[in-house]
């Protein structure tokens, strides 16, 4: 795989363990966590680097925004994905020594291990895919240590290009996972990951990817087009935001996959304030980003949307949709 000779010699192992997360979220000079919204020049886009890097690009996911999404993600994901992915890997041929190998890619500080992995029986091997190797370092300190019921859960670290992924990178795969990721890909990137996990014959699950769709309770004149804005800052560059979902079920589809679609909101009531508080900070400083001409309508919307954030008054629904493709596997019966 040549994107992991961007790393430091090869893959790096480590002991699943559970290690410390930062405590408290670092902001930027505009009050947006790296990650949650704009930050940087005008015109960049700080996400996850899945490409080689240029010198001016603006901050990665910064684990402090991570870390306050993991519990709104935990409870959002797709529960009832579950069952069928267990009977698939229950019966998929040739795993060694009856061992998972989940391969989770763009894994940032490691949630989506840290919700699946006790969610499933078995011996499980993580291999966590992420160019920054900062959030490596926490995802691999603090990854679970044993499975739902009590075997070991072993990791590794692999720094590099998930869009470039080929099956051979994925040999010996069981699953291949991903949290919040088909939005920042392209539709050649999210073919080429349909593509390997189908070449590998093994399935993939792949969770909230946004929907495009926002719902804030009160309502407020300005919601539409504050969203309107944003999915179209989602789609810059090529880049396929709410549209990623129906792209990458029509790819597994098309490469023999069954494909099942779950709703995985965010629901954000008064106990997720600082949540709310970033989602909406970066929300609509991307709307304002794409439609300069928001601004004095949108500075003001913001400031009364925190102000009845911070008074409890504020709800907000998130729309995000889970994808569980089943790959036919290779040389078994499906």
């Amino acid at each position: 795989m040549d994107d992991e000779a961007s790393g430091s010699g090869g893959p790096a192992r480590a002991e699943a363990g559970h290690g410390p997360l930062p405590a408290a979220p670092q902001t930027s000079p505009g009050g947006v966590i790296p990650g949650a919204g704009p930050s940087g020049k005008p015109g960049s886009r700080p996400t996850l680097k899945l490409r080689e890097a240029d010198p001016d690009d603006p901050p990665r996911y910064a684990p402090e925004w991570l870390q306050l999404r993991e519990p709104a993600d935990a409870a959002a994901r797709a529960h009832d994905l579950l069952d069928p992915l267990r009977i698939r890997l229950a019966n998929m041929p040739g795993r060694p020594g009856g061992v998972v190998v989940i391969h989770d890619l763009g894994c940032g500080t490691g949630s989506m291990g840290r919700w699946l992995a006790p969610c499933l029986d078995g011996a499980q091997h993580w291999v966590l895919h992420d160019r920054d190797p900062y959030l490596l370092h926490f995802a691999a300190v603090a990854s679970p240590r044993s499975a739902a019921d009590g075997t070991r859960v072993s990791v590794e670290t692999r720094r590099g290009d998930v869009a470039r992924l080929t099956p051979d990178a994925l040999q010996g795969a069981s699953l291949v996972t991903a949290s919040a990721l088909l939005d920042v890909l392209t539709r050649e990137e999210v073919g080429t990951l349909a593509a390997a996990c189908a070449g590998a014959g093994c399935p993939a699950l792949l969770t909230l990817s946004v929907a495009g769709r926002v719902e804030l309770t009160p309502p407020h004149p300005l919601d539409e087009e504050i969203a309107q804005a944003f999915n179209d800052h989602q789609r810059r560059d090529g880049l396929l935001g709410p549209d990623a979902v129906t792209a990458a079920a029509e790819a597994f589809s098309e490469l023999g996959a069954t494909v099942r679609l779950l709703p995985s909101p965010w629901r954000l009531g008064p106990e997720q304030a600082a949540l709310t508080e970033q989602w909406l900070r970066g929300w609509v400083g991307a709307a304002v980003e794409e439609r300069p001409g928001l601004k004095a309508d949108a500075d003001a919307y913001l400031a009364d949307r925190l102000e009845a954030c911070a008074a409890g008054e504020l709800r907000v629904t998130v729309h995000h949709t889970d994808l569980l493709a089943l790959c036919r596997p290779v040389g078994g019966a499906s």
